[in-house]
């Protein structure tokens, strides 16, 4: 067994820190990039309160073209390529926007964003409302932050003319937040795209400064209906009777709870559930009515849910569970489960963890520290599952606030700015690879 000399020991550790140093430390372009970026700390701040203030839930379609409008202008002025991709009229979606230059070296990136917002035009939090460093913002961390991150790291790219090789398309979709379906129509051109590109980067809203996200489960819907005898109440549980729908959804229910859940980076929730002689349900306003006497043993049932996955194969093993749990009926009931597909899963593959290391590189040559992987577990589905099997991806790298869905959401202004620098540095590298 060799012993290194001792001499040699200082050396070998001065080599490697050095190595490191000269890793993580900024060339002058990209000292220039920071310069510029900081340069554009009050504009993009004002630039988020315009777009926030304008409307954009799903289904406010004119409102999600607005807010389209003021980005497309943004990037034609900095000669972006943009266009409009209308949905058929039949799928009630507003449509998505587009912008792309087309160059000859570098990697391909795919930028993704989206111009919707959960909050609809009935909401009553409507405005930006600054506060010092903090926002109060309807959209404006999910994900109208993560739009102008992207829009403002190319910015300083093309302002410092470090885009004229590059190939790049930001997609910016109009439906995120409630998918239109088909898919295969309203997801279409991201696909396209993506088969394009070698790196898709997300920008919906950060889990915390120094996290980034390499895998997402996927989401699925389903539906569970019931039915049962109608009957007196007098005779329930007896042989001609039998149990009733609402017994028989329950016993499906608790026996998902028991043999179903367990399994990591799986769940499934009922999100709403009716039961009665008769029940009704919207589907697009997510509500329903039911009707039922207690003297009378329930006729039907229903169940909307969602299922949440790592993989295909856990989607698929956890529904053929459930289909057998199903069929399993109480006396004198019938039951049948519905799937619906919505997100596919974000593997949390080598090469997006590649990707991420990448990405700490930048954040600890700006000295913002490492960059980590954040817990797929704990992350919802998001547009960049639809492309993650076409090609590396790097999500949550869009703007830093709290209260996503909520009255509450906000955005971190004294943080903004930070997140720009580091994706114009990390498209810089990425693009001169």
């Amino acid at each position: 067994m060799k012993i290194f000399h001792k001499h040699l020991i200082p050396f070998i550790l001065f080599v490697f820190v050095f190595s490191q140093l000269q890793a993580q430390r900024l060339n002058r372009t990209e000292k220039k990039i920071v310069e510029k970026v900081q340069s554009y700390s009050e504009e993009s701040i004002n630039f988020l309160e315009k777009v926030v203030n304008i409307n954009s839930g799903t289904m406010n379609i004119e409102g999600v073209k607005a807010v389209g409008n003021v980005f497309s202008e943004a990037f034609d002025a900095i000669d972006f390529d943009t266009r409009w991709i209308e949905m058929p009229t039949e799928m009630n979606r507003a449509g998505h926007l587009f912008a792309s230059i087309n160059g000859t070296k570098g990697k391909k990136l795919l930028l993704i964003g989206h111009l919707d917002t959960v909050f609809e035009a009935d909401s009553p939090f409507q405005t930006f409302q600054r506060q010092d460093t903090i926002a109060f913002a309807p959209g404006g961390n999910d994900m109208k932050g993560g739009d102008v991150v992207i829009l403002y790291a190319l910015k300083a790219l093309h302002d410092l003319n470090l885009l004229k090789d590059a190939t790049i398309t930001v997609a910016f979709t109009g439906d995120e937040e409630r998918t239109g379906k088909p898919l295969s129509i309203s997801r279409k051109e991201l696909i396209d795209a993506a088969k394009q590109s070698d790196i898709a980067l997300g920008f919906e809203t950060a889990t915390g400064f120094n996290n980034a996200t390499i895998a997402r489960r996927g989401a699925s819907g389903w539906k569970v209906e019931t039915t049962g005898k109608r009957a007196h109440s007098s005779g329930v549980f007896s042989e001609q009777t039998g149990a009733g729908a609402i017994f028989e959804m329950g016993r499906i229910l608790h026996q998902f709870y028991e043999q179903v859940r367990g399994e990591e980076y799986l769940t499934f929730n009922p999100g709403n559930l009716l039961g009665g002689t008769f029940v009704d349900y919207e589907v697009l306003k997510s509500k329903g009515t039911a009707y039922g006497k207690t003297n009378v043993v329930a006729q039907t049932a229903v169940v909307h849910g969602g299922l949440r996955f790592i993989s295909e194969e856990q989607k698929e093993n956890t529904r053929e569970k459930m289909r057998k749990i199903v069929a399993d009926n109480l006396p004198q009931t019938t039951a049948t489960i519905t799937f619906t597909d919505s997100y596919p899963a974000m593997g949390p593959t080598e090469a997006n963890k590649a990707l991420l290391e990448k990405l700490s590189d930048v954040s600890q040559a700006l000295g913002f520290g490492e960059v980590k992987g954040y817990d797929p577990g704990r992350r919802g589905a998001a547009d960049i599952s639809f492309v993650a099997d076409y090609v590396d991806g790097l999500d949550g790298l869009g703007s830093n606030g709290s209260g996503a869905h909520t009255p509450q959401e906000t955005v971190n202004l004294a943080t903004l700015n930070q997140l720009i620098q580091r994706t114009a540095v990390f498209i810089y590298r990425l693009i001169k690879e």
